[in-house]
C-alpha cells in the first residue's frame, strides 16, 4: 500500500489486519521487494523494538511501521483493557480469520475470532460472518475484549510495557544506534 508519493509500506505475514494471502514473512518479503522496488520502503508487520528496526534496515528498508506496538502506548486512543491485554499476550495469541474467503485478517484470538473460524469451517458466507465480526470498534471504546474482533499482530510477544510515544521512539532509536555501533560493528571488525 502507498504511504506517500515517494515511499511504499510492505506488510509481512506477521502483521495485524490484512497479511495477504501468500503467508510470506518479512525476512523473505523485504529483501525480495528491495531487489525490485526503487523507492524507499517502510517495513510493517512484527516490528516492536530496536532489534526489528535494525533488521528492517538490514533487509533494505528505511524504517518501520508499528501498529500494534503503538496501540500499547499512553497516547493511543483505545481502552486501557486493550493495551493491557496486548502487554499480557504473546506471539501465539492471534487468529487468522476469513482465510477461506481469501480476505485473511490477523486479529486477537478471542472467542469471537474462534467462532468466526468455526463458522468458516461450517461453510458460512461472508454475509453471515461479516455482521458477527464487525463489532470491533466497541472493543476499543469500552474495553470489552470479547465484544468483537480487534486487530493485533504477532509482535505482542515483544511488548512488555505501555510507555509514552516519545519514550518508545527514543528507546527504540537509542537501542538501535547502540546495537549498530556495538554488537554489529564488533561483528564486522572481527
Amino acid at each position: 500500500e502507498k504511504v506517500g508519493v515517494d515511499a511504499i509500506s510492505m506488510d509481512g505475514f506477521e502483521c495485524a489486519g490484512h497479511p495477504g494471502e501468500d503467508d510470506v514473512p518479512n525476512l523473505v518479503l523485504l529483501p525480495a521487494a528491495a531487489n525490485v522496488i526503487k523507492i524507499p520502503m517502510i517495513a510493517s508487520g512484527g516490528f516492536a523494538d530496536a532489534r526489528g528496526l535494525v533488521a528492517a534496515l538490514a533487509l533494505g528498508c528505511e524504517g518501520v511501521n508499528m501498529g500494534t506496538r503503538f496501540m500499547a502506548t499512553k497516547e493511543a486512543p483505545i481502552h486501557q483493557n486493550v493495551k493491557e491485554k496486548i502487554v499480557s499476550s504473546d506471539e501465539r495469541n492471534t487468529a487468522l480469520i476469513l482465510r477461506t474467503m481469501r480476505n485473511t485478517s490477523r486479529v486477537y484470538g478471542n472467542s469471537v475470532a474462534l467462532k468466526a473460524i468455526e463458522m468458516e469451517g461450517e461453510g458460512k458466507t461472508i454475509k453471515e460472518i461479516g455482521p458477527f465480526v464487525a463489532k470491533g470498534k466497541v472493543v476499543y471504546e469500552t474495553g470489552d475484549l470479547e465484544h468483537g474482533i480487534w486487530s493485533a499482530g504477532t509482535c505482542m510477544g515483544l511488548i512488555n510495557d505501555i510507555p509514552t510515544c516519545k519514550e518508545l521512539v527514543e528507546r527504540i532509536v537509542g537501542e538501535a544506534e547502540a546495537m549498530i555501533r556495538g554488537k554489529l560493528a564488533q561483528a564486522v571488525a572481527a
